[in-house]
């Protein structure tokens, strides 16, 4: 995967504030929470490209199926979220729609990052509600970075 100037999408302040947003979201579940960004979206449908990633980077791998990819061109102006089948399971497609509305609502306002901090946020909520942290057995399964694309 080739990787570009961060700088290009986000400010470090930015960059910081989603990162934090996904370790807060995964404070209290063992769900885990990705977020890709990139300028251009290979398919015509967002969700394709992020069920792609979500493959790629290997989130189908979390022990209860609980792994969240946010996905963002940048450039196309596409978004998606895809859930796993164990989160998939237990909120549903609208559930999935509403969150997406959220964003583009965010983003129509020109606030990309605070957009994905608020939809990490509230599906870090989801994640809580149906799969709640565990001390005994929560581990972090997938990093908390944001990845970026090409």
């Amino acid at each position: 995967m080739f990787l570009f100037r961060k700088k290009e999408f986000f400010t470090d302040e930015d960059k910081h504030t989603i990162v934090d947003a996904v370790k807060n979201a995964e404070l209290r579940t063992s769900g885990e929470v990705r977020v890709f960004v990139e300028h251009r979206c290979r398919y015509v449908n967002a969700i394709d490209r992020a069920i792609e990633i979500f493959a790629n980077l290997q989130m189908y791998k979390t022990e209860l199926r609980n792994a969240v990819l946010v996905y963002v061109a940048t450039k196309d102006r596409q978004l998606a979220i895809f859930g796993d089948e164990g989160i998939h399971q237990k909120v549903g497609d609208q559930y999935w729609e509403n969150e997406v509305k959220k964003m583009i609502a965010a983003f129509n306002r020109d606030n990309i990052a605070e957009g994905i901090r608020l939809c990490v946020l509230n599906i870090g909520e989801a994640l809580c509600t149906h799969f709640p942290y565990d001390k005994s057995t929560d581990k972090n399964e997938l990093p908390d970075d944001i990845v970026f694309g090409k």
